[in-house]
């Protein structure tokens, strides 16, 4: 036993998460905790290793999967009946009945689960496991401790650990027996609010008698906002229920008398003294806090405090100024959690400070904001790009109290859009100073060089990083980080990629002001030159060709996805079927074109697909299915005349109207000019991934080498460390373990989050709106990037891997980046959740000519797996037909 006295937060391994806060709640002054004690872990360790079978039983559990409901009820109601019926030691009985002694021996008490894996930072748990209040005795007391044990292993905590990775036997269970209060009300106080996550407004829920009837969902409490100690909103509900202490022990659910039912049960002074605990309590534990609360007569009892699991992380500032936040991976179609090595690695590439939170970077733009030309920069390039982190940045301006005016010679940001996107260049991303790039000549003599000069870079970085390691290695990639950067952000570059957009805007523009037509730039971009990502797509479809002729090698591939096969081990083994040499080559040699790209990868921690090439093979197996010989050339012919069939008929209407010649002259100028641009703002990513994976491999030969010496437990273990402190690492050979487990815990914990667009340092993330009326009732609106109208089947795939898409399905998903380009030539219509006019999947989507919505919130959700569906990529919005 161990009394509150004796517990902080440095016993969870013995009293659990609820016992550890428990104790350290008692140590607050001013903080009234109802006084009790935890039977330990250690106590329900004994217990458990009597239980006969209960190895086996364990070894059942672990292996259901977490969809199986049916298993998962018979086997933990069997580890259930096995626990409560466990025999207690006569010492831990004696122990229990000593400790209520103490306190008071027939006094009531609540019986509370405390498992070591609860109310921790990074998972809360909450309500897996039982509670029993009003317990009286300690018969009863002991037989509600074991029904805590045996909770344990409920259906839902059950399913709770397989869903999250916990060990059935790793998570051990303590019990808090606490007296009890009777308290007139009782509720719950967010000390940050859990819809909008914004810090600084706390929420207080409240009703009569014990709080188990909120937390329960019995009924609906009170609801107080509370910011700067003042209340700022109060909804009083109707309270006909509460549950309250039964006279033999438990409690019963009984009516609220019609006179108390409207009434509110805390004042609004009770409501800010609640808070100002709240405060105190969250100072302590340093975060958000969920606290359970009791009020008897006048005065506050906290029965339990946890931590806000749900919130995202802010940036970590060292000043009191506020920040508006814009997520980088929104602009560069990267919303995954990303380790610390990619995430330093990315800071070193792009020329804009960025800040990190939860394992995702932001760039903090309220400097700009702030003065009227940043303003005007920043919303009207957005407008044209993402209209969501649009309308959530100006319902941070129409408050008007948040962002603070500047005259723009005040301002020393660099008046720019936030997505400081060095693989896709948007003015903040390759022109640092703000200032927008000279005319180029629409030559494409200017492409090939570009691409040219770039292709031999990367291949000096290559022979010259050769043969390095130790500090030398790391010193030498910190300096080509530098040729890397002068190539990304090369004037002519930027003004190659900008004469594209800005062809494509005007293109747009003019076309649907003479002749009404939308988004006509969509059809004139297909099948444009030297446009990397899509001929990436189509190269699989060659590479389906070679592959096709051959049954063998067909049956041998299903079998390595069928196995779950891993890595690159099957191409070796090719070598021996009808056929399977020419396949091996054929892939090999898209890997070596290819390979370097992977699903995220602006993180060069995430396995490229040269290193598991097995990750293409569902996709090229899709194509073998779904296209006879020649479509990637077809493919790309199909567009081409396409696009030339568009721009004769857009010339010809245009030739009709006033002044007609002169402006088919000039849209003429603007599709030439479309055309030599458009393909090539794929390919500074292109060459960044490229020059990424060369990093990589050398980096990877490294921490082989520190294995060997015993400085890393693994080579994965580089990833967790960012690259001045591996270069630290590589220097002294010594490496702080304990970080990088850390290190591994929080990316774990951070993988479950989803990332605003928009966050203010109050914590507030805000997800923006459309606001548009042209969609109809019930359909899902988003932001059109590829014009047309499709109708089809919806295929919903969060894992490119196991993607089975046949010809005319609709690809439905969170995000696209270059890597989901394959999928791209089998599907006929693509909406995404995350997107904008200029990225990758836009881009691609509309060389393809696929009607395609991106920005889609909850797409993944809304729209269910084989559902038919209607893509309206000129208006922007997805109707669900079934």
């Amino acid at each position: 036993m161990l009394g509150f006295e004796q517990i902080d937060s440095t016993n969870v391994a013995d009293v659990g998460g609820k016992g550890a806060h428990l104790g350290e709640l008692s140590r607050i002054d001013g903080i009234r905790v109802p006084d009790g004690f935890c039977v330990t872990t250690d106590a329900f360790q004994r217990v458990l290793a009597e239980v006969p079978s209960i190895d086996a039983q364990l070894d059942l559990l672990s292996r259901v999967e977490p969809d199986d409901h049916a298993a998962i009820r018979t086997l933990s109601a069997d580890v259930r009946r096995a626990v409560e019926g466990a025999a207690v030691p006569d010492d831990l009985v004696a122990a229990i009945s000593e400790s209520l002694a103490r306190l008071g021996e027939q006094a009531s008490y609540a019986v509370r689960s405390s498992a070591t894996a609860e109310d921790l930072p990074t998972a809360s748990f909450a309500g897996q496991q039982d509670s029993y209040l009003n317990i009286v005795g300690p018969a009863a007391i002991l037989r509600h401790v074991r029904r805590c044990w045996a909770s344990l292993f409920t259906e839902r905590a059950v399913t709770y650990r397989l869903r999250n990775g916990f060990d059935h036997r790793k998570v051990r269970m303590a019990v808090v027996v606490q007296r009890m209060v009777f308290p007139d009300a009782a509720g719950i106080l967010f000390t940050a609010d859990p819809v909008t996550s914004n810090r600084k407004i706390a929420t207080v829920e409240a009703g009569w008698g014990f709080g188990e009837a909120l937390v329960s969902g019995l009924v609906t409490g009170d609801v107080y906002t509370v910011r700067d100690d003042r209340v700022v909103t109060a909804a009083v509900a109707t309270k006909q229920r509460f549950v309250q202490a039964s006279p033999g022990g438990g409690t019963q659910d009984v009516p609220v008398e019609p006179r108390r039912q409207a009434r509110p049960a805390l004042t609004d002074a009770q409501v800010v003294r609640l808070v100002r605990l709240g405060r105190r309590i969250e100072a302590h534990f340093g975060r958000p806090q969920d606290i359970e609360w009791c009020l008897v007569g006048d005065d506050f009892h906290v029965v339990q405090s946890r931590p806000i699991t749900t919130l995202f992380p802010l940036p970590t500032t060292d000043d009191q100024e506020n920040h508006v936040y814009i997520s980088v991976g929104h602009q560069q179609m990267m919303t995954d959690a990303m380790k610390p090595l990619g995430l330093s690695l990315w800071q070193l590439t792009t020329p804009r400070p960025m800040h990190e939170a939860g394992g995702r970077l932001f760039v903090d733009v309220a400097p700009t904001l702030a003065t009227p030309a940043g303003r005007a920069n920043i919303l009207g390039a957005l407008g044209k790009s993402d209209p969501l982190i649009l309308d959530a940045l100006q319902t941070v301006l129409d408050r008007g109290d948040f962002i603070r005016s500047l005259p723009d010679e005040d301002s020393g940001a660099a008046p720019a859009p936030a997505g400081a996107a060095p693989a896709a260049p948007a003015p903040a991303g390759a022109a640092p100073s703000g200032d927008s790039p000279a005319p180029i000549e629409t030559d494409p003599a200017v492409v090939t060089e570009l691409i040219r000069h770039n292709q031999a870079s990367v291949a000096t970085l290559r022979r010259e990083i050769q043969g390095l390691s130790g500090p030398a290695l790391l010193g030498f990639i910190l300096a080509d980080i530098e040729e890397l950067r002068r190539i990304l952000f090369d004037r002519r570059s930027f003004q190659a990629i900008m004469a594209g957009m800005e062809a494509t805007w005007w293109l747009n523009d003019h076309l649907e002001a003479w002749l009404g037509e939308k988004n006509a730039a969509d059809a004139l971009t297909q099948s444009v030159p030297h446009n990397v990502t899509s001929e990436m797509g189509l190269a699989l479809l060659d590479v389906a060709d070679t592959i096709r002729p051959h049954a063998d090698v067909v049956a041998f591939l299903h079998r390595v996805v069928d196995e779950g096969r891993e890595g690159d081990g099957f191409l070796d083994e090719l070598a021996g079927l009808a056929g399977g040499r020419e396949a091996r080559e054929a892939i090999r040699g898209y890997l070596d074109e290819y390979g370097m790209r992977c699903t995220g990868e602006i993180d060069i921690t995430r396995t490229r697909w040269s290193e598991d090439p097995v990750t293409l093979v569902p996709t090229i197996l899709g194509n073998v299915k779904n296209f006879e010989p020649g479509a990637g050339k077809r493919h790309f012919e199909q567009g081409l005349q396409e696009s030339r069939r568009k721009e004769q008929e857009l010339l010809t209407r245009l030739r009709a109207l006033p002044d007609g010649e002169q402006k088919a002259e000039e849209t003429k100028r603007m599709i030439d000019r479309v055309r030599t641009f458009a393909g090539y703002r794929e390919y500074p990513k292109y060459g960044m991934v490229s020059r990424y994976f060369v990093y990589k491999q050398a980096l990877l030969r490294e921490a082989d080498r520190l294995v060997r010496s015993g400085i890393l437990r693994e080579k994965e273990d580089i990833f967790f460390l960012r690259f001045e402190e591996l270069q630290e690492v590589v220097r002294t050979d010594d490496v702080d373990a304990e970080l990088v487990r850390a290190r591994r815990e929080a990316f774990r914990s951070y993988e479950a989050l989803t990332p605003p667009r928009v966050l203010t340092s109050d914590g507030e993330a805000i997800t923006g709106q459309y606001r548009r009326e042209d969609a109809p009732p019930g359909a899902l609106a988003g932001l059109p990037v590829s014009a047309g109208t499709v109708e089809g089947r919806a295929r919903v795939v969060t894992d490119i891997a196991r993607a089975d898409l046949e010809a005319g399905d609709i690809l439905v998903t969170a995000y696209t980046d270059p890597s989901w380009t394959p999928l791209f030539v089998t599907v006929a219509g693509l909406v995404t959740e995350v997107g904008g006019l200029m990225t990758h999947g836009a881009v691609i989507a509309r060389e393809y000519g696929l009607p395609a919505v991106v920005s889609v919130q909850h797409a993944t959700r809304l729209i269910r797996d084989g559902q038919r569906i209607r893509v309206h990529g000129t208006d922007g919005y997805v109707q669900i037909l079934d």
